[in-house]
């Protein structure tokens, strides 16, 4: 992680300002190709002195804001607030990217016009009615030519 950081002192404390930039490693969420990318966050936020009279309303708000203790900040819970909260909920290796087959998992970037037969299971019973009287048919029509000939 590489930081760009202003720390500033301002009346209630230390206003931190700056840019984050890090290094995205993960999966494509449609075919699972490894992917890496670089990404810069914008950080801004106000550390309060302990000391600080927040007032009325702020005090009601005292456990959401950052603190400065012994002279020191933690940057850490920013910056990862930063971070994760601008990350994609579904990266992709491509906006484009065709992904996988549901059925059998198959790239469908290898084969666009992969798919499976899919025949609702509560049709299916039917589709059994339909084969087997098709089979008759066929089985009808060969003993109605037996007979002529």
């Amino acid at each position: 992680m590489e930081l760009d950081l202003r720390l500033e002192a301002v009346h209630e404390g230390i206003l931190v300002t700056g840019t984050a930039s890090v290094e995205v490693t993960g999966e494509c969420g449609r075919c699972l190709d490894p992917i890496a990318y670089d990404l810069d966050v914008d950080v801004q936020e106000l550390f309060y002195y302990a000391d600080a009279d927040l007032g009325q309303a702020a005090e009601e708000e005292e456990e959401e804001q950052r603190r400065i203790e012994h002279d020191s900040i933690d940057l850490e819970p920013v910056l990862r607030d930063a971070v994760v909260t601008s990350l994609p909920f579904q990266p992709v290796c491509r906006e484009d990217c065709k992904g996988l087959c549901p059925e059998c998992g198959m790239r469908l970037e290898e084969d666009p016009g992969h798919h499976h037969e899919v025949v609702d299971p509560r049709w299916a019973a039917l589709a059994g009615l339909a084969s087997n009287a098709a089979d008759d048919a066929a089985t009808s029509t060969e003993s109605d030519e037996r007979e002529e000939s």
